[in-house]
Parts: structure tokens; sequence; C-alpha cells
């Protein structure tokens, strides 16, 4: 399975869901793929932003080797599913979906839980906020994995 989490300019909360997720899953025993990317392009190739990399390395998630990308055709075909973080993430990858595409694009934050927007520490500057949204997206997401793979 291949998960990929989707922000604006991949450099704060769509690698911050990456490296989040991964760890969760991996102290679970899930096998799982994750990757990230933004819709836009102004910071490919650049790591997470300073300010995440500190928060995120605070709570024991390290970012320092992810960078950023720009969402691509190729990830509708290689994802099972396109997390988005927030709606307007959401609007743009459905825009962008090719037809036939195999992912499954869809909210990080499952409605079924309160859901909704993943805010955006670049332009809040609350980190914090933002990590404890992520943590707790993430930690839902693990427990339906977990539930989808014992069904």
């Amino acid at each position: 399975m291949r998960i990929l989490f989707l922000c604006l300019g991949n450099i704060c909360r769509s690698p911050a869901a990456e490296a989040i997720t991964r760890e969760k899953a991996r102290v679970a025993g899930l096998d799982i793929e994750f990757d990230s990317a933004g819709t836009g392009d102004w910071h490919a190739g650049e790591p997470p932003y300073g300010p995440m990399i500190k928060a995120a390395q605070a709570r024991g998630y390290d970012l320092s080797t992810l960078r950023a990308r720009q969402l691509n055709e190729a990830d509708f075909a290689k994802a099972d599913f396109i997390l988005a973080m927030d709606e307007n993430n959401l609007r743009d990858a459905l825009d962008r979906s090719p037809k036939g595409a195999r992912a499954e694009v869809r909210m990080f934050l499952d409605a079924r839980r309160g859901g909704g927007d993943v805010s955006d520490p670049y332009f809040t500057r609350d980190f914090d906020a933002a990590l404890d949204q992520i943590e707790a997206g993430a930690e839902a997401l693990v427990a339906d994995l977990l539930a989808d793979r014992e069904a």
C-alpha cells in the first residue's frame, strides 16, 4: 500500500504527516509506503521549513531527510490514497486527477472524527497546533489501517 500526503508547498504539513504516520505505522507493525507532495512547485528540492523541522524534532520526529516536490500525474497511478491537508488541496488534487486514476483522493482528517483542515503553520506560525492535528490524524489513520488488515 502507498499513501501520499498533500499540502500546498510540501514544506510543513504534508512532510510532517509523512514522517509522523510512517513512525506510527512502524510501531503498529504495518508495512506501508508513505510519501508527500505539494500542489505547488515553489519549494521543490528544498527541505521542510526550519521551524516545522524543529517542532517535529521536539516530539521525536525527523523531517530533515525529506525534500519537497510537486504532485505529478504518476502519483495518481502509484498511490492508493492521496490525503489532502485542506479543502483547497483536495480540490486541486481532484482537478488534476487523470481519468481512471488508481488513487482515492480524500481529506487527511477523517470527517467521521471531526475532520476539516489541518491548519497551515507556515501562515499561522502555530506549529504545535498543526502537529497536534497531524498526530491525531495519523493515529486515526493507523487505527483504520489496522482494522482493515484484521477484517
